[in-house]
């Protein structure tokens, strides 16, 4: 049996290692919303009760966490690998799912232009349907509360929104301490005196319309820097697969060629 190696590189080392440098960030990043979106569901219970996952009515943020986190941890594998052994395989699967998330990106964002009125309207229902969960689920609650005091708003389009939910419901045959009130996240201070000067009466999507203006190159910048190094990462792994077809080597390739 003889073993050969031939001394030519196939790919010039920067590219590969500066490809391993930007997908080991990526798996580790993965990793760390995976731990994160686990711990969250073991101290709510939901590992030791499966069951629990499709008791919520509204919408968990650690499904959230799980799917990023889950895409970035194969997307950091594959393109770690890939660079690393040289596996073509596992570079097209890289190359072929950023391209298509970038494409996805660029697809919600011409739509959400395009069909303003249809993304508001889902948006409301989206909302509503939160308010009406709030209290079924802990890390909901938290996000909720965090954007009403972040964008001094309250409820979707007004703080009577909160009588969808059954703990601040007015209903006269409600029993709840918490009736015909809002959550403490909406009260600009002190929450005992009254409620038209002392809490947000602005509903959230209404202040996040008003937000977006104000911060538009903010918003801009920012998803200019996702999509170049996006574009950038697929630019390089594009590179190396190319490389690879014009065959001229095959360093870290192994010729085994048998002698009976």
């Amino acid at each position: 049996m003889y073993y050969y190696r031939y001394e030519n590189t196939e790919v010039n080392c920067c590219y590969k290692y500066l490809m391993f440098s930007y997908n080991i960030i990526f798996w580790l990043a993965g990793v760390a919303f995976i731990a994160a979106g686990f711990w969250a569901w073991s101290e709510k219970g939901v590992l030791l009760d499966l069951t629990k996952v499709t008791q919520l009515h509204g919408f968990d943020p650690v499904w959230l966490v799980l799917v990023v986190g889950g895409v970035t941890f194969i997307l950091g594998f594959a393109g770690c690998v890939g660079a690393l052994r040289e596996n073509i395989c596992l570079l097209k699967f890289f190359s072929g799912v950023i391209g298509f998330i970038f494409f996805l990106e660029l697809t919600a964002a011409v739509l959400a232009v395009v069909f303003q009125s249809q993304v508001r309207e889902w948006i409301n229902e989206f909302f509503l349907a939160n308010v009406k969960a709030y209290r079924d689920d802990i890390d909901l609650q938290n996000l909720i509360d965090s954007l009403q005091r972040m964008n001094h708003c309250c409820g979707a389009q007004e703080p009577s929104d909160w009588d969808l939910n059954v703990y601040f419901s007015c209903n006269e045959t409600h029993r709840s301490r918490e009736r015909c009130g809002v959550p403490f996240s909406c009260c600009i201070s002190d929450p005992a005196r009254e409620w038209t000067d002392h809490i947000y009466v602005k509903g959230c999507i209404a202040a996040l319309e008003d937000w977006l203006p104000g911060n538009l190159y903010t918003v801009a910048i920012v998803f200019i820097v996702i999509s170049v190094l996006q574009v950038q990462i697929l630019n390089i792994s594009v590179l190396i697969l190319h490389l690879y077809s014009l065959g001229t080597g095959t360093s870290f390739q192994n010729v085994l060629n048998f002698k009976v």
